[in-house]
């Protein structure tokens, strides 16, 4: 089966993301038209037929994160009915991810919620990039596929940390990230450490206590998204007063709202990696210390693999050339 048959829509929230997907595919993003009216309403427009295709729509829940998902859930629906023969939607970054248990009386669990807007709009499929929490797969009827950065990490690593074999150590910044920073320790064969964090408030860390061995290493913190930045500059200054030598930061998600830009220019930190899941090139401007891994390479083979019916495993421990 080639790639013929496919057609790859965006939505606004991260069209170059979207265009680099398309051209690692040899393919050109199809027509659409996703506009406001003036009562703010989502508007949208295919211009072209999907009728029977495989359609993938690009919406990565970040920016206007509500107007976004509503753009997604339209543009679903509008090749639903139009005999799309399957839609699958690709959001590198999934909406309301932080959303996903009842961790006070009251409170929502917006994942839920999203996964069921997603399965009810006629999404047959869903491709995703590290999920703040792996269980949320088990919120839909339908397949999802949570893709790993972690390969394209391991590269990151490998090319551009100096001596990373003999002076570096991977750091969690805390309890949540541990898994995921053994993992990366592990295959790396080099040490690991880990940050206990004690909050007093949401957003708001009190105080950090190393458990681990860093003087005279870089350190590597891994984790899966940088909101405020917070706790990556309260565990880079750590770290520093522990003895490492650089920290560096590799994080999927680089959301980097509010004051986050200043905090890292601010911090100790060597440089924060971010991956694209998430349009930051304006945020480049103003923090020098920013820098890309690009994951439209895994984003695209998901989609040929999926296509082609092929499995998609390999790309959890492999990065396409």
């Amino acid at each position: 089966m080639s790639t013929n048959s496919i057609k790859i829509f965006s939505g606004n929230a991260h069209p170059d993301l979207a265009y680099l997907i398309a051209r690692r595919l040899g393919l050109d993003l199809g027509k659409v038209v996703v506009s406001k009216y003036s009562n703010q309403e989502t508007s949208v427009t295919i211009g072209e037929s999907v009728r029977d295709e495989d359609v993938f729509l690009v919406q990565s829940g970040c920016g206007e994160i509500n107007d976004n998902l509503m753009e997604l859930l339209i543009m679903i629906n509008a090749c639903k009915t139009a005999s799309a023969r399957r839609i699958t939607a690709v959001m590198p970054c999934f909406p309301y991810a932080r959303q996903d248990k009842k961790d006070k009386s009251r409170a929502p669990i917006s994942a839920k919620l999203v996964a069921n807007m997603l399965t009810v709009a006629g999404a047959d499929h869903v491709i995703t990039m590290d999920l703040h929490a792996s269980q949320i797969q088990g919120f839909f009827n339908i397949p999802v596929d949570n893709l790993y950065a972690e390969p394209s990490v391991l590269k990151y690593i490998r090319d551009h940390v100096p001596n990373w074999s003999t002076d570096s150590v991977i750091v969690s910044p805390d309890a949540g990230g541990a898994k995921r920073a053994t993992s990366i320790a592990d295959r790396l064969g080099i040490d690991f450490a880990i940050i206990h964090k004690e909050r007093k408030k949401a957003n708001e860390v009190s105080r950090m206590v190393l458990v681990g061995d860093v003087k005279g290493k870089a350190a590597i913190l891994v984790d899966d998204m940088a909101d405020t930045c917070g706790t990556l500059c309260l565990a880079a200054k750590t770290l520093v007063d522990h003895g490492a030598s650089a920290v560096y930061a590799i994080v999927t998600h680089g959301i980097l709202s509010g004051k986050a830009l200043q905090a890292i220019n601010d911090s100790p930190l060597t440089q924060v990696v971010v991956t694209n899941t998430i349009p930051h090139d304006d945020k480049k401007v103003k923090c020098p210390k920013l820098a890309t891994i690009d994951i439209s390479a895994t984003l695209a083979e998901a989609i040929r693999r999926t296509h082609n019916g092929e499995s998609v495993s390999y790309l959890f421990t492999h990065a396409p050339e």
